[in-house]
């Protein structure tokens, strides 16, 4: 099982070839290719890599699906014993990324190995 972890749109996400992930929007049309190069930890079977903040040659190739809105999230605020009432709705705009593959340039050399 690979995996990587990556930093994409302010935050860390656990990765895997052959899925998809929804991410903030990106300024990105859809059905095109990108590579997103913020690695942090890269795991290949019983090797692990971790970076310092980020690995060196490493980068993750995705797909861009679509993009889309999330579900509809309520703000409700009041004040109690006043007649103040405030209802708000907020639509998260995401985009939709299908991963392809986890590259790495430099051997894992000097990983840590993983003994189960």
């Amino acid at each position: 099982m690979s995996y990587a972890i990556i930093e994409a749109a302010g935050k860390q996400i656990w990765v895997e070839p052959g899925r998809f992930y929804d991410l903030d929007l990106m300024p990105v049309e859809p059905y095109q290719k990108i590579s997103l190069k913020r690695v942090l930890l890269i795991r290949d079977d019983k090797l692990v890599k971790i970076g310092r903040p980020w690995i060196q040659g490493a980068c993750v190739k995705a797909t861009i699906l679509r993009h889309l809105r999330a579900s509809k999230l309520t703000v409700y605020k009041m004040r109690p014993k006043k007649k103040t009432r405030r209802k708000q709705g907020h639509r998260q705009e995401l985009t939709r990324i299908m991963v392809n593959a986890i590259m790495h340039s430099a051997p894992l050399n000097r990983s840590i190995i993983i003994q189960n």
